[in-house]
């Protein structure tokens, strides 16, 4: 640092030129409409990828394909501090599972890499330099006590804290001096003149006065790392990105960046600022909730489809608001146009129900359907293990025939070895003190029972076996048709009361484990 701002000092020397200028009071409304699109996903390497940073993923993604281009994603790590070991793998690995995966990434490489920001250093020393020849930066060698100081003072004026621009007068001689004291000063763009006016492509135009209201940021730190504002800047440029769209909490700061596209000559991207995404409630989505990172949607059953059918279905850009849209579905219908500046509401109690959707249209194909029998197979393997009496309940067939029986009742394929569906693979463990209490003629209602179901299954419809269990009980003397379905339930599921939804006695009732119950109830055993 101190090398590269003693050379500045050096007298004579002239600015480079990094591009071509363009006019200071107004910005462009952005790139050659012949150029490629090329956007890109920046999230900052300090948490796992949530369910916000999934909808910007999202919506760059859908942007991309639908004009045929590119999607960049660009892990900002230049905060050291903060970094979360693990947390870059996570977000790849999050929007490969989600089916969105990048074109060129840290993971994928690419021909403007590398895609780690502290890797780029360099560049952002070189764009540091050209500021610092230009005049449009300068070294700062405020302490960060004297920073935290000017903060205090501030708040306890009830004013908004902003740097008072100490450093920006210093002579060369001042400076030559401080460097001798300290040789790793921060760099401070300096922020003079009028804002240039954009046309954000959600909020329409705008115009933010960041000189009047802040000072000077901090576009390098004495670390040698960038702050966001060069950084973005720099690599939007290098990477040839067309449109920046992200976050709404960063429409402010677009002056400032566009101030210094400015002081570099450069053309900027175009802009398309996204509304927030809240709670139901209008709250923020926090990752403190714990339940919004996608590895907790991942692990606990959720399609991708169904989340990023309901991150889409709550907010805009779409001609309507439809349930169960595919992906390809979302790129042929999506508007950036469409998009407006309201927030957009999650309602998460609504996922199970996009999840049985989604759900449902992959058990009607039948390479899904192949896949998730392999899954239940699984599931029910790490669920049960040991429990399993009769292993051929993992049978294939047997798998796929639940699958499409329970179909439309299930939100997830979890759901299918939940307790209230654990009869489908183990043997109910009935007391026989249990089952007499139900009637007292249980070994007769067991043995007719068992009669029936062992028939031929050529004629056993649903209807038929109800038609023939009412029969049952009115061939049986003294015994009610409730006594029978009580009896049978039982056998099947090991619960009194309804607790599996949506009980079908047939051809669940064929089971190994519902032959083995009523047979222990037929030979009075437990």
């Amino acid at each position: 640092m101190a090398v590269l701002v003693k050379r500045l000092l050096q007298p004579g020397r002239r600015p480079a030129a990094w591009g071509r200028p363009w006019g200071r009071r107004e910005a462009s409304l952005g790139s050659d409409p012949g150029a490629a699109v090329r956007v890109r996903f920046a999230p900052s390497p300090t948490g796992f990828l949530h369910l916000g940073g999934l909808r910007t993923a999202l919506y760059n993604y859908i942007f991309a394909k639908k004009h045929g281009g590119s999607f960049i994603l660009r892990l900002e790590d230049t905060d050291q501090t903060r970094f979360v070991p693990g947390a870059a793998e996570n977000i790849e690995d999050m929007l490969d599972w989600a089916g969105i995966p990048p074109d060129e990434s840290p993971r994928r490489g690419g021909p403007c890499g590398p895609y780690l920001q502290s890797q780029r250093l360099a560049l952002y020393a070189q764009a540091a330099e050209v500021l610092l020849r230009s005049g449009a930066a300068y070294p700062c060698f405020c302490s960060p006590r004297r920073l935290e100081l000017l903060k205090k003072e501030a708040l306890r004026s009830h004013q908004t804290p902003r740097y008072d621009n100490r450093c920006r007068t210093l002579s060369q001689a001042q400076v030559a001096q401080k460097l001798a004291e300290d040789p790793k000063p921060a760099i401070r763009f300096r922020l003079e003149g009028e804002a240039p006016a954009f046309q954000d492509l959600v909020y329409g135009w705008n115009r933010h006065e960041v000189a009047s209201v802040e000072g000077d940021p901090v576009i390098l730190k004495s670390d040698g790392f960038p702050t966001y504002h060069l950084a973005c800047v720099v690599d939007d440029h290098h990477m040839g990105v067309s449109h920046v769209l992200r976050g709404c909490e960063w429409l402010v700061s677009t002056s400032k960046h566009l101030l210094l596209y400015q002081a570099l000559g450069w053309q900027p991207p175009r802009f398309a600022h996204l509304p927030l995404l809240l709670n139901k409630d209008g709250s923020k989505l926090s990752k403190r909730q714990g339940d919004i990172f996608l590895a907790h949607f991942a692990a606990a059953g959720f399609l991708p489809d169904a989340l990023l059918d309901i991150i889409t279905n709550c907010g805009s850009g779409f001609p309507e608001n439809q349930m169960g849209r595919t992906l390809p579905e979302l790129i042929a219908q999506f508007d950036l146009t469409r998009i407006t500046c309201h927030s957009a509401l999650l309602d998460l109690e609504k996922l199970p129900e996009f999840n049985r959707l989604h759900l449902r249209r992959l058990v009607g194909n039948e390479t899904e359907r192949r896949q998730l029998v392999g899954k239940l197979q699984a599931l029910v393997e790490e669920a049960f293990g040991s429990q399993l009496q009769d292993r051929h309940v993992l049978d294939p067939a047997h798998v796929e025939r639940i699958i499409l029986l329970r179909q439309g009742h299930i939100s997830r394929l979890q759901d299918l070895v939940s307790p209230a569906h654990a009869y489908l693979w183990t043997r109910p463990a009935v007391g026989r003190a249990q089952l007499g209490a139900i009637s007292e003629r249980v070994e007769v209602i067991a043995k007719c029972v068992l009669r029936l179901l062992e028939g031929p299954s050529t004629s056993l419809t649903q209807d038929v076996l109800n038609r023939e269990l009412k029969k049952l009980s009115e061939g049986l003397e003294g015994t009610k048709h409730s006594h029978v379905m009580k009896l049978l339930r039982v056998a099947l599921s090991g619960q009194l009361v309804r607790r599996a939804p949506g009980l079908h006695v047939h051809p669940l009732s064929r089971s190994p484990a519902a032959r083995h119950s009523l047979g222990a109830a037929k030979r009075n055993e437990t």
